[in-house]
């Protein structure tokens, strides 16, 4: 039997995996504070594209540069050869669910929704990515424990919409891009095993931020993208969001490739719990009833699908 690496033992999985969803909680205000910083308003998309393409260019430059720096080897591994076509194309596949498509939604989404809201309800792509996983993998057995965990989880999220009018309805470009970017990560992280048995998974990683980022840029710019008005604070701000998704996929991407993804992916639902309280925190928004309500039912479904595991 092979020694487990690190990232296979289950405290520093633990550990790893809340890092990342932790990390990943705070780039709800961080962006909503660098667009005001900016001075980025909710109908600038060109604007918003170039200011997250910048943000996961950089990411991914930073990431292959360390795996350089660490002699990561860039090539196919040995049984990718043979079909460069079409290892290509999965790693393409994957970069525009894992980077452009998913953020260009959330960045659209989180400038036409409360930070709060969208934290919550982007804890859909949880239980999606759960759900996936037992389709999909062997290690991932569907289990009346997680369809519960599931169906409670998912209880929360509709919870959002309950409450009067002054509670926020759904809209398409708030609510229904938020839904969009989950959808695209939970199917991201399904392709993880997938990257890693084309490339090595940090520099897969490094090449879907940064291919996947000069993506949203060019767009951007076409769009007459701009950053309006750049402070030190705004790219403080900026710095923050690269540090976040630099640290936050080579964890959660590292983890997906070595443990069963459910085990992995469940702990994002804490996103939605520091995104909520920070947001409120950082924005000044108002905690409403039903962010509580939603909190407490994802991290229930949480509870009971890892309940029993050993």
């Amino acid at each position: 039997m092979s020694k487990q690496t690190i990232f296979q033992r289950p405290l520093w999985a633990a550990l790893f995996a809340f890092t990342a969803a932790f990390l990943w909680g705070w780039a709800y205000p961080f962006i909503k504070l660098g667009f005001d910083e900016f001075d980025i308003t909710a109908d600038m998309t060109g604007s918003k594209m170039l200011f997250a393409g910048i943000r996961f260019f950089i990411s991914g430059v930073i990431i292959l540069s360390i795996a350089k720096l660490t002699h990561r080897s860039f090539s196919y591994k040995e049984d990718a050869r043979d079909s460069v076509l079409t290892s290509s194309l999965f790693l393409l596949a994957f970069t525009l669910l894992n980077t452009t498509l998913h953020y260009a939604a959330f960045y659209i989404g989180l400038s036409h929704s409360q930070g709060s809201r969208a934290a919550i309800l982007n804890s859909l792509s949880v239980f999606v990515l759960v759900l996936l996983a037992c389709a999909f993998f062997k290690s991932d057995k569907l289990t009346l424990r997680k369809m519960v965990g599931c169906a409670i989880g998912f209880g929360g999220i509709l919870s959002l919409n309950l409450g009067g009018e002054g509670s926020g309805s759904f809209t398409f470009l708030g609510d229904g891009m938020i839904i969009l970017n989950a959808l695209c990560g939970a199917f991201a992280g399904l392709m993880t095993r997938g990257v890693n048995k084309r490339v090595d998974v940090f520099v897969g990683t490094g090449y879907s931020l940064g291919v996947g980022g000069a993506l949203l840029v060019v767009p951007g710019l076409i769009l007459g993208g701009t950053l309006p008005h750049v402070t030190l604070l705004g790219l403080f701000y900026l710095l923050m969001l690269i540090a976040i998704s630099t640290i936050g996929f080579t964890l959660y991407n590292k983890l997906l490739t070595c443990n069963p993804v459910g085990k992995i992916a469940i702990w994002n639902s804490l996103i939605p719990v520091v995104g909520a309280v920070t947001s409120c925190l950082c924005l000044a928004e108002e905690f409403q009833w039903k962010y509580a309500v939603a909190a407490t039912l994802t991290t229930v479904g949480i509870y009971i699908i890892n309940k029993g595991k050993k």
